[in-house]
């Protein structure tokens, strides 16, 4: 498993899967949104760019109600995570890796 962005070279891989909230008009592929942010804390830290409290409450809103282990294999290994941010830029998709590397121990790298 790996993860990208939507401007990135794997964006229109078929293992690439759409864990945004909203994905770009062009992009036909996968969705998962089991994994999107809250619409709630997104606005809230696109306000104030407090990053803590965004991976705080993704934590507590969205990845303490999955469990790693279905939520991995319902994507499958070759699965490339996508949303909007740059690979230097906070995002959600980073949260998502150290979640399956902490849960599983399985290592989700950036493409």
């Amino acid at each position: 498993m790996n993860t990208s962005y939507f401007k990135g070279k794997h964006s229109k891989s078929q293992q690439a899967v759409s864990i945004a909230g909203k994905s770009p008009e062009w992009f036909t592929g996968r969705e998962y949104k089991k994994l999107a942010p809250k619409f709630w804390f997104f606005q809230e830290y696109q306000q104030n760019g407090d990053a803590e409290f965004y991976a705080e409450q993704y934590c507590k809103e969205v990845l303490s109600k999955l469990n790693a282990k279905d939520v991995y294999e319902e994507l499958g290994e070759d699965a490339i995570l996508i949303c909007w941010e740059t690979p230097n830029e906070f995002c959600h998709r980073h949260i998502v890796a150290a979640w399956f590397k902490e849960e599983l121990g399985v290592d989700v790298t950036e493409l």
